[in-house]
């Protein structure tokens, strides 16, 4: 006698795993503070030296500011008395140039004696009295003296530009930077007045 075998039924169990919701709790904020790229570097013996370094540049340029006038009236030729006055102009901007990185940097605008400035104005000095009035050799002696100065200070605002840019001042690097070709432009300048006609004629003298 066939037996019927009833098949059983497997009922597939419809459990499924609920979607994992996406969550809405918002996500905690970092608490780290961004780095300082304009204000004062808190506690840095770089941003301190920068800051020193200023003061002495600061100090330089406001000496030679009364120097050059001094150098203008000792001039023989008038192109070189007029270069002389230009920059004098030029160096009143870079003080006021240096006072307003100082207040970015929210310090006082302090002049610190700089030692190799005071030096070279003094060998100009020197060369003044060791030439002749109404000569090209004191033209040339005085764009010699001139031109020392500019080198220290090209010397000077290029490594500065460089720090700011290390320690993300932006400003104030533009702003030396600023500075940096205009010292560039006065020491091309004087070459070119000795080259054209001063070494020359020391020569023949």
């Amino acid at each position: 006698m066939a037996t019927t075998t009833k098949k059983a039924e497997v009922k597939t169990s419809a459990t499924k795993t609920p979607a994992t919701k996406a969550s809405t709790k918002p996500t905690a904020k970092s608490t780290a503070k961004p780095q300082n790229k304009t204000g004062k570097m808190e506690d840095s013996e770089f941003h301190e030296f920068f800051v020193d370094e200023l003061k002495d540049i600061y100090w330089a340029e406001k000496h030679l500011s009364k120097a050059l006038p001094k150098m203008k009236k000792a001039a023989t030729s008038t192109e070189l008395a007029d270069a002389f006055e230009k920059h004098t102009a030029e160096t009143q901007s870079h003080i006021d140039t240096l006072e307003q990185i100082f207040s970015l940097l929210e310090e006082k605008a302090v002049a610190k004696k700089c030692d190799a400035m005071a030096g070279l104005l003094e060998e100009a000095d020197g060369i003044i009295e060791e030439t002749d009035k109404g000569t090209m050799v004191r033209d040339a002696g005085l764009i010699l003296a001139a031109q020392k100065v500019e080198h220290y200070e090209i010397a000077t605002y290029g490594t500065l530009k460089v720090f700011a840019e290390n320690m993300g001042h932006t400003e104030i690097a533009e702003l030396l930077g600023q500075t940096l070709e205009n010292e560039k432009a006065t020491d091309v300048a004087l070459t070119e007045i000795a080259e054209g006609y001063v070494n020359q004629s020391a020569a023949a003298e």
